[in-house]
């Protein structure tokens, strides 16, 4: 039976930082998809089962053979098909063969793939991949290298197969096979992804959370289904165990106040009395023991409350939403955002777009998703709206607001510079206090506004280039963004969905991602090319 079992793994980093401890679960055959906060180590976790990276205590069993196919393929662009695919020397063997050399060497070479040649070109047609398997790597496109990495893996038959964000970088008819073959993957599968479709075809989900992994049967939908309850549970606890210490503290106090009055009233009852001092000093004695132990009921009972109540938090998630207002962004209906007539734009000595070129008006704050297969030219589309390209035929006409260009790099920011410095650059008019109040509605708190944005993660990136263009001075009425949701994590698409639907202008989005642009609110859809 093929599986993974982690047994009190450990990593930290050479800097000594922690990164799990004492972590233990196991992975058995079926599809199991991975998720958890960036930062949190999947990718991590992914190259210590792989064997990429050693823990630094407990261990790592993987039962079976192992195929690992990374969120980033390093490869050299002069490679073939055939080479990426590690059938090279299989076809070079059958060809010597073919030319007669019968030698030993040749048929170890062979071994049992004969039909090693056919099983490619069958394993590419089912992934979409119409390419010779002499073809070198540098004439694909990102989201076929992914594609053919996939490929490679599959092609060895692993009983253990991972899997770091397979989806990055493909269009929606490339992600729909890669649905339809891992469905027919009986191996332990164990994935990392942001696509939410994708989670959904798995049987289980892992949730990586506080150097923990916990499993959820069912799918995506089943965990998040889960996990809303769980949370309306915590919360119900939570405001329980709130209002039990505060009864606890109250009774406590209540009871300090008794022992104090009734103190005061037998010392004078003594006094009044005339008793002897010996038996006075017993009646006071016996008096404060009785309250020392009320008094410790009630703190055991005020402890015992706080520890509930400690336990109760742990529980609440804090997986914080963006809350905005921006009406400085609001586009009225009817204004024309932008107007192109026949744009097109030679590339690679080819002419990108059908012979009419592309026509696009938008008008008011319209949402609009450009969608097509990889290559079609959706990225060169969005640069010459931006005027970052020039096109060869055809007229743009652009309003008279502001565009701003979110690439996939998320490059718009200084990289030197802090969160809060290049906010102070995009919107200069704004007061010290202003700004730190809206970067905290970005989630930025404490001293991540005064970090370098060269030292952000992926999300944090995200928010703080958010946070810039959306209240640039002055602000923009159109948004061009190209697949925002690359390599966030789930909380963080969450977060760019809540900021999307706060914005009052128009906007065009590439995506890939359906969940997210139903998410958005999505008015139109550009197909390229035009249909």
């Amino acid at each position: 039976m093929s599986s993974i079992t982690c047994s009190h793994l450990s990593f930290s980093w050479p800097d000594d930082t922690e990164l799990f401890s004492d972590l233990s679960f196991a992975v058995g055959a079926g599809r199991t998809g991975l998720v958890a906060p960036n930062g949190a180590g999947k990718s991590t976790l992914l190259k210590l089962i792989a064997g990429e990276l050693q823990p630094t205590g407990g261990s790592v069993t993987v039962d079976g053979s192992l195929g690992y196919l990374p969120q980033t393929l390093p490869f050299a662009t002069d490679l073939t098909v055939a080479e990426m695919l590690g059938v090279a020397p299989i076809l070079a063997a059958l060809a010597a063969l073919a030319d007669g050399d019968a030698a030993e060497a040749v048929f170890a070479a062979i071994g049992d793939d004969w039909d090693i040649e056919e099983r490619c070109t069958a394993q590419l047609a089912r992934l979409g991949l119409d390419v010779s398997l002499d073809r070198v790597l540098g004439t694909l496109s990102g989201g076929e290298v992914i594609t053919l990495g996939l490929a490679a893996q599959l092609l060895r038959r692993p009983d253990v197969l991972l899997l770091d964000e397979p989806t990055n970088n493909l269009d929606s008819a490339a992600r729909q096979r890669l649905y339809d073959e891992l469905d027919r993957y009986s191996g332990a599968l164990l994935l990392i992804s942001h696509d939410r479709e994708l989670l959904d075809h798995m049987d289980r989900i892992a949730e990586l959370r506080d150097s923990d992994v916990q499993f959820y049967g069912g799918n995506f939908t089943a965990y998040q289904d889960a996990v809303a309850d769980a949370q309306r549970a915590a919360v119900d606890e939570m405001r329980n165990a709130e209002s039990q210490l505060k009864l606890q503290k109250r009774q406590m106090q209540q009871a300090r106040e008794r022992a104090a009055r009734r103190a005061g009233t037998t010392a004078r009852n003594v006094k009044d009395a005339g008793l002897p001092k010996i038996v006075a000093g017993k009646l006071k004695r016996d008096a404060q023991e009785s309250a020392a132990r009320a008094d410790e009921v009630h703190s055991r009972r005020v402890d015992d409350a706080r520890a509930r109540l400690d336990a109760a938090e742990r529980a609440v998630r804090d997986d914080d939403v963006i809350d905005l207002d921006l009406p400085k962004t609001e586009v009225p209906v009817g204004r024309t955002v932008l107007s192109a007539t026949g744009l097109n734009i030679e590339r690679d000595g080819r002419i990108l777009f059908p012979e009419n070129g592309i026509d696009l008006d938008i008008r008011g704050p319209e949402r609009i998703a450009l969608t097509g297969r990889n290559g079609a030219g959706k990225s060169t589309l969005l640069r010459m709206i931006n005027g970052d390209i020039q096109p060869d035929a055809g007229t743009l006409t652009r309003g008279d607001g502001r565009i701003a260009y979110l690439s996939q790099r998320l490059d718009l920011l200084d990289e030197q510079r802090s969160v809060l410095e290049n906010l102070m650059s995009w919107a200069p008019t704004l007061s010290i206090t202003r700004r730190r109040h809206l970067l905290a509605q970005f989630l930025f708190q404490d001293n991540r506004i005064d970090l370098p944005v060269s030292v952000l993660s992926g999300g944090e990136r995200l928010r703080a280039t958010l946070a810039c263009v959306l209240f640039a001075e002055p602000a923009p009425h159109l948004l061009l963004l190209d697949e925002p949701t690359n390599n966030l994590d789930l909380v963080s698409v969450a977060q760019l969905e809540s900021a999307l639907n706060a914005y009052r202008g128009a906007f065009i989005v590439v995506s890939h991602d359906q969940r997210f642009l139903d998410a958005i609110a999505i008015e139109r859809r550009m197909t390229l090319p035009p249909e």
